[in-house]
Parts: C-alpha cells; structure tokens; sequence
C-alpha cells in the first residue's frame, strides 16, 4: 500500500542539488591541530568560561556554563591546552568570545566509553538533566536547549513528538546519511523524547525525496505500535517547524505562541540521535554531522566533525577548491548565513557549509507587483507589504502586516522576479520592532 503524501499549502521548488553529496557515506574527521570554540552556541542566557588560559582539558569536559535555565553548556571537543579565551570571528558574529584549544595527539575522555543507561528506569527529570548536561541543541539551526524544549509549562499536555527528517534546505545531505547510517539511534532518541515529555504518539516525517530513509526508518518503527513514519511531499519549507507541524497533524499553532501550546514537540532527526548519546551513553554534544558541498569543491562530503573544527581545515581535509569561489555560506542557500573568512570554528548546529563559484549577479529591480511573493509565503503575509514599511521606517504597520509571523524561509526571495531582497528587509522590521518593544517595556 502506497503511503500518503501529507504537505502545507503555498511554498515553493528550489532545484535541490542533492546528488553531489546524497550517496556519499558519513566520515569521521582527524583532530585538528587546534579548535576554536564559541562560547555563545544556543538561544538564550550568556554563558561564562569555566577553564582559564593553561589549562589542560580533556575531551567532553565542560568549558563554559550558566546557571540560567535558558541554557546549554559548552564541552571541549578535543584534549590539549587552551592557548587562549578571547575575541574571534564566529559563523554568527564578527567578534565573539572563543576558547582557543592546541590539540594533543593523545586522547582522553571526561566521560566513562562504556557507559550504557537503561533510560526506561530513568524519570523525566533524570532525563532531562543528562540532556541539559551533555549541552543538547536544536541541530537543525535553531540551536534552542533540548532540556528547555522538552519541560513545557505544568499545565500543558504534551501527546505528540515530530521528529523532523526533511531537510528540505538544498545542498545539504547530512541529516539523510544520519537516517541511513544511525536509525537506530535515531528511533530511540525519539522513544526518550517522549519519555521525558510525556507523550503518546511519536511521528517521523521525511520528505519523499528520500525513499531510501523512509524504509529505513519505516523497518524499525514497524515493531512499535505508537511511532509511525510518515512521507511529506518533497516542497520547501516542509521542514519549518510550523509547516511541518500542519502536514503531520492538521494543528496550526496560533500567531506568537509555540508548539507546546498545541500539544506538540519537534526535534531534529540529528537531534534526536545526540540525545541517545547523552542519556544512554553519557556522550556530551562536542561533535556532528555536517555536509559540505559545492560544485566547485574537489570532494564534497558528509562529515562527523568535532565543534570549534575550523572551515579552512576542513577544506583542507577534503582537498580544497576545483575553482574560484564567490560565496561562503553557513548552512544552504535558502535560509544559510554568508561568511567573510573560513577561519571560524563548527558550531553545535552547523548542518552544513556551501560553497559557490562564479555565477549570475542579479540587479535588484523595482517590485512589479505580481504577487509571486504573496502566492507562494507558507505564512500567508504580503512580503511587499512588509518591506515597503521597513523600507520607510513605518515599524507599526510592518507589525501590523504580521512581520513578526515570517519564518525567513526565503521563499518570497527566491520567487521573486526583481531580485528584492524581501528577507533581509523583513528581517531588519523584526528586528526594530523588538528593539521598540523592549524600550518601551512591553
């Protein structure tokens, strides 16, 4: 019998560009000579540094920490020495505090390799609190704390966890390969997400692109009589959380609140695997799966690589440039964050990098008022709209046009035929109004 395809309305088709790295197989990365690790790696409270400069660390010992909530610490993914805590360019900011490692060729861990936890006799708070200590992130990008995620308010019932195997962004493969490779893992993440929540129901969805990953995942979860594995229709955004939530569920989550406040949890297939790790073998998050790809790269890869990992080693690592390249981008081209320098270290949720070569420059033109934008927004706004306010600094009526309801996935630029940088508009609105907001207390 031919599963369902489940989808949300609008969106678009970007080419996907997966083959360059689809069939090519996980591969563990060598030590660098040094990591440089931001402390800054999660939404949420600041951590501070809990090493100093000489000192020794060992690998999967924590580095940085907080007392917040709102947290998630920051482990050494190598041993050696740290060379120094200070200012360095990060993927997401110019200037960031690092903690700089000089690796030792010899290894040690801060954590017993044999460990084994029967999760089944742990409580949601033991749970919850190997998570948080292990530094558990969103992977897919967002980078909120699991722990967080996963302790909703007293009075919210969680009965449904999506694990999100879309990855609908182009270029990037890594989640897939992480599908084939450790479903097993995978699976059982997902059984101690709903453990720690609490739920009933838990639900795969992968896009139909990947054929191969949803019998994979479909062999497994066949043995368990409340996970199910679900295929969604190959369309971008399909694996924004809202949007995927409303394919799988048929639940829409209302304007400013969050999934928990419908019954729902997602996490990320790669996510999900990390917190196996963490409950079940005591791992901390000090490494993950990325792909880097490109055309103009000699041997795109996915790759297991260590946090703090700098871009130019790996480049490196995987014999450099086959041509000139124009463009250096964190994650894919739809919703990834452009690079000024390659020596910036891997971050807890760096799922890829993409790297381009010579191309088209479009030249913006002016808005021909034909409504692509508006067709295809899987938010249902008017990006025109929105950016017309931003535009002229009429930040009430930005908001009034539900700015601050755009998830940025890129569609309306993508679609657009003038090459109007709607996003980046929308993002500058969003960014003023929280501004006014805070200073107006509100």
């Amino acid at each position: 019998m031919k599963m369902k395809r489940l989808t949300f309305k609008k969106g678009i088709h970007p080419k996907e560009f997966k083959r360059i790295t689809e069939n090519l197989e996980i591969k563990e990365v060598p030590v660098p000579p040094k990591v440089i690790i931001p402390i800054r790696q999660h939404i949420g409270a600041p951590l501070n540094p809990v090493v100093k400069k000489g000192d020794r660390v060992k690998t999967g010992q924590i580095i940085a920490d907080s007392e917040a909530f709102v947290s998630a610490p920051v482990h050494s993914s190598c041993t050696g020495i740290v060379k120094n805590i200070g200012d360095y360019p990060t993927p997401l900011s110019p200037s960031d505090t690092c903690i700089e490692i000089e690796t030792e060729e010899k290894e040690e861990f801060d954590f017993d390799l044999n460990t084994n936890i029967d999760y089944k006799s742990l409580t949601k708070q033991e749970i919850l609190k190997l998570i948080k200590k292990a530094g558990i992130v969103g992977m897919g990008g967002a980078a909120f704390p699991a722990a967080v995620k996963f302790t909703p308010p007293k009075d919210i019932n969680i009965d449904t966890v999506i694990l999100n195997g879309c990855e609908c962004e182009p270029y990037l493969t890594s989640d897939y390969r992480t599908m084939l490779e450790f479903p097993e893992k995978i699976l059982e993440g997902l059984k101690i997400i709903m453990r720690a929540v609490g739920a009933e129901r838990g639900i795969v969805g992968i896009e139909d692109n990947k054929p191969d990953a949803i019998e994979k995942m479909s062999q497994l979860a066949d043995n368990e009589s409340n996970i199910y594995v679900q295929a969604v229709k190959t369309k971008y955004p399909q694996g924004a959380e809202k949007m995927l939530i409303s394919a799988l569920t048929g639940r829409k989550i209302p304007p400013g609140a969050l999934p928990f406040s419908i019954g729902v949890v997602v996490s990320n297939v790669g996510t999900a695997a990390a917190i196996y790790d963490a409950v079940v073998k005591n791992i901390p998050l000090y490494k993950r799966v990325l792909t880097i790809t490109g055309e103009v790269l000699e041997n795109p890869a996915n790759l297991l690589v260590r946090v703090g990992t700098p871009f130019s080693f790996l480049f490196d690592y995987i014999g450099g440039f086959s041509d000139e390249i124009t463009k250096l981008i964190l994650g894919g081209p739809m919703m990834g964050i452009a690079q000024f320098t390659s020596d910036v270290g891997i971050t807890k949720a760096t799922s890829g990098i993409l790297v381009l070569g010579k191309g088209r420059k479009d030249k913006e033109f002016n808005c021909i008022n034909c409504a692509e934008c508006v067709n295809h927004c899987p938010m249902f706004l008017i990006p025109t709209k929105i950016v017309r306010f931003a535009k002229n600094e009429i930040w009430d009526k930005a908001e009034d046009y539900g700015a601050m309801n755009c998830i940025e996935c890129g569609s309306c630029s993508y679609i657009c035929p003038s090459n109007i940088p709607l996003v980046h508009w929308i993002r500058v609105a969003k960014s003023k109004i929280t501004e006014i907001k805070k200073s107006s207390g509100k």
